[in-house]
């Protein structure tokens, strides 16, 4: 643990959260598996159709 005074007061981080005596603050998430989890989120590739439509412009005349 720092000390107040000491070196390294200054490293302390002021938003580390606070919890109860005997407790640690959860850092990390839980996954099923390691590595990055996906942005897709429960979405299977390849997909058979893609729910995409292109934008185009009707330019008022």
């Amino acid at each position: 643990m720092a000390k107040e005074n000491g070196k390294k007061a200054g490293r302390i981080d002021p938003t580390w959260p606070q919890v109860p005596e005997g407790e640690h603050p959860v850092t990390e998430l839980a996954a099923d598996r390691q590595g990055a989890l996906s942005p897709y989120g429960d979405l299977t590739f390849p997909l058979d159709t893609v729910p995409y439509v292109h934008p185009e412009t009707q330019i008022n005349k």
